[in-house]
């Protein structure tokens, strides 16, 4: 009896000493192959075991997606400083002006590396609506009169089984910190 409880005991203990996310998402990432910055095919599949984190821009925003790129430039900085092997995707939400050649070129104003940052075009406008609908439960939408693509601004941590772990702030406030934790303990838990 004793040696039981010690047991149920030793197991409790083990429960709370795991570290989780609060609030995690688990919304699975639909398929997709698109074409990235240096003009070849990257989809889930390249993806697939790895943790990510997405985010929506485009090259020609005047509002939000230069501070998104600069915070997520950083973030990748941070995360390779860390030693932390996770991958950064931004998908282009204006994709009939945004051709790789662009969005390298975008890139490079924030950072020389995009090693492992891949800048996604190469779909209709649709296409990339209901992605980010249905995978990531945020917005696109190009207004009938202007070029100002309408687009969610968080950063989403993507695990290793294709599915949306948690959402952040892309703009004011980002959580470096946190975003980094939380890669860590879904790493820990492959």
């Amino acid at each position: 009896m004793w040696k039981r409880i010690m047991m149920m005991a030793a197991v409790c203990l083990l429960a709370a000493c795991g570290k989780t996310i609060p609030d995690a998402k688990n919304w699975p990432v639909e398929d997709f192959t698109f074409v990235d910055q240096t003009g070849k095919p990257f989809g889930l599949r390249d993806l697939k075991g790895k943790v990510w984190v997405a985010d929506f821009i485009f090259t020609n925003c005047e509002t939000v997606c230069p501070p998104m790129t600069a915070h997520m430039a950083k973030l990748k900085q941070m995360a390779k400083k860390e030693g932390l092997d996770v991958e950064f995707v931004s998908f282009s939400v204006d994709p009939e002006v945004d051709t790789p050649e662009k969005l390298a070129a975008y890139a490079k104003q924030f950072t020389d590396d995009l090693s492992n940052w891949h800048l996604l075009t190469g779909y209709s406008p649709s296409e990339i609506s209901e992605l980010a609908q249905k995978s990531f439960k945020t917005i696109v939408q190009k207004p009938a009169n202007g070029d100002q693509v309408v687009h969610g601004t968080s950063f989403y941590l993507v695990g290793p089984d294709g599915k949306v772990v948690q959402t952040y702030s892309g703009v004011q406030d980002v959580p470096y910190e946190t975003i980094l934790e939380h890669i860590k303990i879904v790493q820990s838990s492959q």
